[in-house]
């Protein structure tokens, strides 16, 4: 925006400028020469009247070249024998000039060379010719200096439009770019993020506009949160009652499917809770080892497997992998995948988690070598919702998830950016 005014007022001044100096400067040119064919035909003058009075007198001719001295155009007299007084003058006598002056025309002829006056003077002998040649560097004296100073002038000038107009821009454009900073801030996730009025009264009045959206959508998670938070708890009484009701079943066959899609439904109703519980997005950019965070949750995760005689796999890299996602949610991650390793597959099977880098991002890798074929949510018998998470959690920082399913076994590969900033926001929690 600042740009756009500032051409805009260039190019206004430039054609005002423009409009004035060509004017001018014609108009210094047409004064120049002007007042050198003034001073040509002063000059002309004061000869002619000494011609007149002096045409017999022997000092004649010094008297002509004194005169001819104080002024700077340069004067010749034709006399009636042909004798030339003052500047020499090369072919006087046969110029068409000297033949119109002698018939008793006094005029001024000018060209692109300058300019000659002829002024004639009768005398008794017959008529003297008075020629003042003002040459073209005479008749442009001053003018290029003068055109400089007016260009010099017309330069400044715009350069103080400019100038002003570059200062009023920014009056102008600063809070909007300021605006536009807090608008990136909240859709980069930052709802603590608010804009400080200022500038012109329509910016203020979309500063406070954009400060009240923040703090309603800010409103409107919470209670979003909370009502997804309170369903879930709601959720967990009857599914115990059903727990209990289904332990008192005694038939085998009947007792153990009971019981397996109980199990499914705590599992949902967990990972619904945990969704609900993830905290908004702190002021911080989101930025964590990757490398460090999974190390923590695998050490926790190959207890487990363990117990149930689970061979684990873990592949880290030996230097920090900074990712934008924050710690919590990255734990979230692997945790989901992790726990669907457990849910889904018998407990011999054998799973690996391998983190690794790839085109300037981070890979999370969580394999085992459990059978059956994994729809595109998931594994049969899943409700895919714990995917949906980690799907809809990496794919807000710019990540995606992909699942793979092959004679080895089942995959999910979650691929993270880096942190905006280098990953100096924040480290592992």
């Amino acid at each position: 925006m600042r740009r756009r005014i500032s051409w805009l007022v260039a190019a206004t001044t430039s054609a005002v400028v423009l409009a004035f100096v060509i004017p001018l400067c014609l108009l210094v040119r047409t004064v120049a020469s002007d007042r050198a064919l003034a001073g040509g035909n002063e000059e002309a003058r004061s000869v002619a009247v000494l011609v007149s009075g002096l045409a017999d007198d022997p000092a004649l001719g010094d008297l002509v070249d004194q005169t001819d001295e104080r002024y700077p155009a340069r004067t010749s007299v034709l006399m009636p024998d042909g004798t030339v007084l003052g500047s020499p003058h090369p072919g006087l006598a046969s110029d068409e000039g000297v033949a119109k002056a002698e018939s008793g025309a006094a005029f001024t002829q000018a060209d692109d060379g300058g300019a000659e006056i002829f002024v004639p003077v009768l005398t008794p002998g017959g008529t003297t010719v008075v020629a003042t040649t003002v040459s073209r560097d005479l008749m442009r004296a001053g003018v290029y200096r003068a055109w400089a100073g007016i260009t010099a002038l017309g330069a400044l000038l715009l350069v103080a439009a400019v100038a002003v107009a570059d200062r009023l821009g920014r009056r102008v454009s600063t809070p909007v770019t300021e605006l536009a900073a807090v608008a990136t801030r909240l859709h980069e996730g930052d709802l603590d993020a608010r804009a400080t009025p200022g500038g012109p009264e329509e910016t203020v009045e979309l500063a406070e506009t954009l400060n009240r959206l923040a703090d309603r959508i800010t409103e409107l998670l919470a209670a979003e949160r909370a009502a997804v938070g309170d369903l879930s708890h709601r959720l967990r009484t009857p599914v115990t009652a059903l727990r209990l009701d289904a332990e008192s079943v005694h038939e085998g066959d009947l007792a153990e499917r009971l019981q397996g899609h109980i199990e499914q439904l705590q599992r949902t109703i967990d990972a619904i809770v945990r969704d609900a519980r993830r905290p908004l997005h702190t002021t911080l950019v989101a930025a964590c080892d990757a490398t460090a965070v999974v190390r923590d949750r695998a050490s926790f995760w190959s207890a487990l497997a363990e117990d149930q005689g689970r061979p684990v796999t873990v592949e880290l890299p030996a230097v920090p992998q900074p990712v934008g996602l924050d710690a919590s949610d990255l734990t979230d991650i692997l945790d989901v995948l992790v726990d669907n390793v457990f849910a889904h597959t018998p407990d011999d099977t054998a799973f690996a988690i391998r983190v690794a880098e790839h085109q300037g991002r981070v890979t999370l890798e969580v394999s085992d070598t459990g059978p059956g074929t994994a729809p595109a949510e998931g594994r049969p018998g899943g409700t895919g919702l714990g995917l949906q998470i980690v799907r809809r959690t990496a794919a807000r920082v710019g990540g995606h998830l992909t699942l793979t399913q092959g004679p080895d076994g089942f995959g999910a590969l979650v691929d993270l950016p880096r942190p905006a900033d280098g990953g100096r926001s924040a480290p592992a929690r």
